[in-house]
């Protein structure tokens, strides 16, 4: 358009409305991923973290961030272990942070959030949109499990929410809970987020100034 020319860009196969009006007409199959979700969530534990104030009765924004690096010897013997065992490398280190969790909050019942994609068919790959869905991933870590059976459980947990990620987290919530306690976040109290996108080239253009932003 600076140049003015007409952008030649390939022609869409489908728009994202024609998405949405698909995912409503699939009212009649989430019954049964409700049900599962019914299953899989009935009973959750709230995550107690141990904490040195009182936790307040009302949700803030109030928080603090802390960072650190992974070496890079430490990356490629996750990576090379992940390899051995079957997993990907998110299912290693989500396993890792749940473990995390099962010790400080001495708990079993460990459920966390994450999020997936949503585009489950390859013509949706070039649409824009929001397809992004949450799901909670509850994993019982009970009976001592060492870290390699652990890790299964974990991996049995993500496959099997993978296959009934269609469902919209709000109704997964609704279904499950009923009422919410406005205190907490419903279904789980924290959320795991491996960002392992490549850094993608930023194309020069003439009288436009571009420049890349992390957000926390």
């Amino acid at each position: 358009y600076l140049q003015g020319e007409e952008p030649e860009l390939p022609e869409l196969q489908l728009q994202y409305k024609e998405y949405s009006i698909w995912q409503r007409q699939q009212e009649p199959a989430l019954i049964s991923e409700l049900e599962y979700w019914q299953r899989k969530l009935n009973g959750v534990a709230l995550l107690n973290m141990p904490t040195d104030y009182v936790r307040s009765a009302r949700q803030s924004v109030r928080g603090d961030s802390m960072k650190f690096r992974v070496n890079k010897e430490l990356t490629r013997q996750l990576k090379s272990f992940s390899v051995r065992e079957d997993v990907t490398l998110y299912m290693t280190l989500l396993t890792a942070f749940k473990v995390l969790l099962h010790r400080y909050c001495s708990q079993d019942d460990i459920c966390v959030g994450g999020a997936i994609s949503g585009r489950l068919q390859q013509e949706f790959e070039p649409l824009i949109g929001f397809f992004v869905n949450t799901l909670a991933l509850r994993t019982d870590l009970s009976g001592d499990p060492d870290f390699r059976e652990a890790l299964q459980r974990v991996k049995g947990t993500l496959l099997e929410a993978y296959d009934h990620q269609e469902v919209p987290f709000e109704r997964v919530v609704k279904q499950v809970l009923g009422e919410r306690d406005t205190s907490r976040n419903p279904l789980f109290q924290v959320v795991f987020v491996l960002q392992n996108a490549p850094d993608a080239e930023m194309n020069t253009l003439d009288e436009v100034s571009l420049e890349k932003m992390n957000y926390q």
